[in-house]
């Protein structure tokens, strides 16, 4: 018999809804999905952000109501991102034990504990003056190596405060490696780092931007990638791993879905991708326009880059998704 219409119908396995979830080949679960919350010092209440609806900025006290909403709905993880009231050109408030971040993180773990992963931004975007991921020499460009000597004080506060994983992103040569050490030499060797190994220079942060108050003035196309190279998205992963990275984060996921299943199938550890505000956004604003389906945009969305080959995804829906996957 060959093989072929009408003997073979691929139809009958999508005849119904049992049919189609016992042969689905991706599934999403909720362990996977992690949440990203902005945190604003000085705020009474907290503050929409108007280019992404749905979300908001918190005070410290909103934030431990959050936290504790998204872990019963049984969120993997809490990536906290934190603007303080004043900025300086070295981020102070980013090494200042008691700065946003680090109290930020210090009532997400007396809310919650070990009961999710706490995540933290390990960066000086928030903090500095003039918006860059590092510290400016004389000639306005980012200083690496100066940047890392901050990044270590950071990892310690953010370390001590009691986050689980460190989320270095801010596309330094040797950051990892740098933090890794840092922490190790005070104790904290059972403190995680998720490395943003693949950050593109993309279009798509615009949100962000504003969910973060920032500074930025000109681009970061000389820290973060090209969007039109694969090959050193490999490179950059083989670095942070070979430096102590524990997993590695491709950004943006939904325009490098092909980056996420390269990573995916070079390497042996978890690999992250960051849903990011603009790629949210657009679901939103099309949504809110009538165009397309919100829902299953979200879920649409989501398994695609599950399916790619991230095993965690970092995503403003991750509550929706929660609950649409019932």
């Amino acid at each position: 018999m060959n093989a072929g219409f009408p003997e073979v119908r691929a139809r009958r396995l999508r005849g119904t809804k049992a049919l189609r979830a016992m042969v689905a080949e991706t599934a999403l679960r909720p362990a996977e999905l992690v949440l990203p919350v902005f945190i604003k010092e000085g705020l009474a209440d907290p503050q929409p952000i108007s280019s992404m609806p749905g979300v908001v900025q918190h005070t410290l006290a909103s934030l431990r109501k959050a936290a504790h909403e998204a872990v019963t709905a049984g969120v993997g993880g809490l990536m906290l991102f934190a603007v303080p009231e004043e900025r300086d050109a070295t981020g102070s408030a980013g090494v200042d034990p008691d700065g946003i971040l680090q109290r930020a993180i210090r009532e997400v773990a007396e809310e919650v504990g070990d009961s999710t992963v706490i995540m933290s931004d390990l960066c000086l975007d928030e903090f500095t003056d003039h918006g860059h991921c590092g510290i400016l020499r004389a000639d306005g460009t980012v200083d690496n190596d100066a940047t890392l000597e901050v990044y270590g004080e950071m990892a310690l506060v953010q370390a001590e405060a009691g986050a689980h994983l460190l989320g270095a992103s801010g596309m330094m040569d040797g950051q990892v490696g740098f933090v890794r050490r840092a922490l190790d030499e005070a104790g904290y060797q059972d403190t995680g780092i998720l490395a943003y190994a693949a950050k593109y220079s993309s279009a798509f942060y615009g949100p962000f931007r504003e969910a973060v108050d920032s500074q930025l003035t000109g681009d970061r196309k000389t820290y973060q990638q090209d969007p039109a190279n694969a090959l050193e998205a490999l490179r950059e992963v083989r670095l942070d791993l070979a430096e102590g990275a524990d997993l590695v984060m491709v950004k943006p996921a939904m325009s490098y879905l092909d980056i996420v299943r390269q990573v995916a199938d070079a390497v042996d550890v978890p690999v992250a991708a960051y849903q990011i505000s603009g790629e949210y956004a657009m679901v939103e604003a099309a949504a809110a326009n009538g165009w397309i389906d919100r829902e299953r945009a979200i879920l649409e969305t989501l398994i695609s880059i599950r399916r790619a080959g991230a095993s965690v995804i970092l995503t403003y829906w991750a509550l929706d998704a929660i609950r649409l996957l019932g």
